[in-house]
């Protein structure tokens, strides 16, 4: 009973892809005669007669194995030219597992190209069965490298921060359309663009989506690719090959291909330089990339979910974006609120902080004050909920006792500071400043709000609906 075909893992949904295997030798009749034969095996075959041509075959195509002979047609005794031509390979690509064929039964040749770093060794004539079992054996080899390298970048990335799966905290009205999204298109497969101020939670959304998707059990990489320099964009995201440039000193696997099959995760998209949008732009509608210092082609199947704070349309305007990389990004848009307008998740949202923190340094059950609370409600978060969850921790960090006062927030000489430029403000500045902390004290009721203001309820309307002012009910 023959042994199952090896095929390479691919995408949930995709066909697994062959191992390809290049044969090399001189002779048209071996060529065919292997080729048949590991096509049968399920195997993808492409052919060279010559050192030249196996080299140029290696520079085209994406190999996982070389079958080569050791004699030439311009040495057909020595096997010179296929200890040259294995030297050659191996400084191409190290991994690259090479068995070689030798017509003349001769052990010392065998040997002379074991040394020079050939995996295994078949006589002609060959034995079909040894022949794919010690061609099987190496392709399993070759697999477990490539899956331990893409483990270890993954384990690297994890290390890094960029594991684990945030959840999302809200109970006001104005998230609950962004839910309702995220749930409709999450399985879709759709690129998504990710909308909002800074520390909104745009990540927390692109996990979200990953996470409800079809390609959840594959892998979510996230990068600033707008903090990427020019010198390094290539490199993070489509990889390079040893040698490509002075410190690369080993193949690296870029941020598409690790994400093979999952999510890519493009953050900052709008701080992107003209030059590299371009080049993100082939990528995306190829699924093709090329490693740095690499002619071979590589197929990707990514998500891409990109976010920004950035006005893309007025980028675009403005000759600062490209328009057709902007339609490639937002087949759909996720736009995100502030926390100045889902005032009525702070309660929740500090709770929330308040136990991971708690976990995290050993102290559970540690809670708010009411004053604390209040000066959460009212403070006015330039910096979202990203800087909520900084002064839950510093807050954690400073409080003695079981329970966090307002003097552990450190938000009170940021209060001072706003009343005392309150001089400095406009009329309409401070109306607003007024309404939102009318609205705050009061839990979004808009009744109670214009009670305390001295305000009809259809007047206070008329002024949160010219100031744009969300949350209110």
């Amino acid at each position: 009973m023959s042994e199952p075909a090896l095929s390479l893992p691919n995408p949930p949904g995709a066909v697994a892809r062959p191992p390809c295997v290049l044969i090399a030798d001189d002779q048209a009749d071996v060529l065919e005669a292997l080729r048949l034969l590991l096509k049968r095996d399920g195997l993808t075959v492409v052919t060279a007669q010559s050192p030249a041509g196996a080299l140029a075959t290696l520079e085209a195509e994406d190999v996982d194995l070389v079958l080569m002979d050791l004699n030439y047609a311009r040495d057909t005794t020595s096997g010179q030219e296929g200890i040259d031509l294995l030297g050659r390979i191996r400084a191409q690509d190290a991994s690259l597992p090479v068995v070689v064929m030798t017509a003349w039964g001769s052990v010392e040749g065998a040997v002379e190209a074991m040394r020079a770093g050939a995996r295994d060794y078949v006589q002609k004539p060959w034995d079909n069965t040894r022949l794919l079992a010690t061609l099987r054996t190496q392709l399993e080899l070759r697999r477990a490298l490539k899956r331990s390298r893409r483990l270890e970048e993954e384990n690297q990335r994890l290390r890094q921060g960029q594991g684990g799966l945030p959840s999302m905290v809200s109970e006001s009205r104005a998230m609950v359309p962004v839910r309702r999204l995220i749930e409709r298109v999450a399985p879709s497969g759709a690129n998504v663009l990710v909308t909002g101020e800074h520390g909104t939670g745009k990540e927390v959304v692109a996990r979200l989506l990953h996470a409800a998707s079809t390609r959840s059990e594959r892998a979510f990489v996230a990068v600033n690719s707008g903090g990427l320099s020019e010198g390094v964009f290539e490199s993070e995201l489509f990889g390079h090959v040893k040698g490509a440039f002075t410190d690369a000193k080993a193949d690296r696997i870029g941020c598409f291909e690790l994400a093979d099959g999952g999510t890519l995760f493009l953050d900052e998209i709008g701080n992107m330089p003209l030059s590299q949008q371009a080049k993100l732009l082939r990528v995306l509608q190829t699924g093709e990339l090329h490693p740095v210092g690499s002619s071979k082609t590589r197929r990707v199947d990514v998500r891409v979910v990109s976010a920004t704070n950035v006005d893309l349309a007025k980028a675009v305007s403005e000759g600062r974006f490209r328009e057709d990389l902007l339609y490639r990004l937002n087949t759909v848009e996720v736009q995100l609120p502030s926390l100045r307008e889902r005032r009525e998740d702070i309660p929740l949202l500090a709770a929330h902080f308040l136990a991971e923190q708690g976990r995290r340094y050993g102290r559970p059950g540690v809670r708010l004050s009411p004053e604390a609370l209040e000066a959460l409600l009212t403070y006015s978060w330039p910096g979202n909920v990203r800087e909520l969850e900084h002064a839950v921790e510093r807050a954690m960090l400073m409080s003695s006792g079981d329970e966090v006062t307002q003097e552990d927030l450190l938000l009170k000489r940021a209060g001072r500071e706003g009343m005392a430029r309150l001089e400095e403000m406009t009329l309409e500045e401070v109306e607003r400043y007024l309404i939102e902390r009318a609205l705050a004290r009061h839990e979004g009721n808009v009744s109670e709000a214009a009670k305390g203001l001295g305000l009809s309820r259809s007047a206070l309307y008329r002024r949160l609906q010219y100031y744009g002012i969300k949350g209110a009910r």
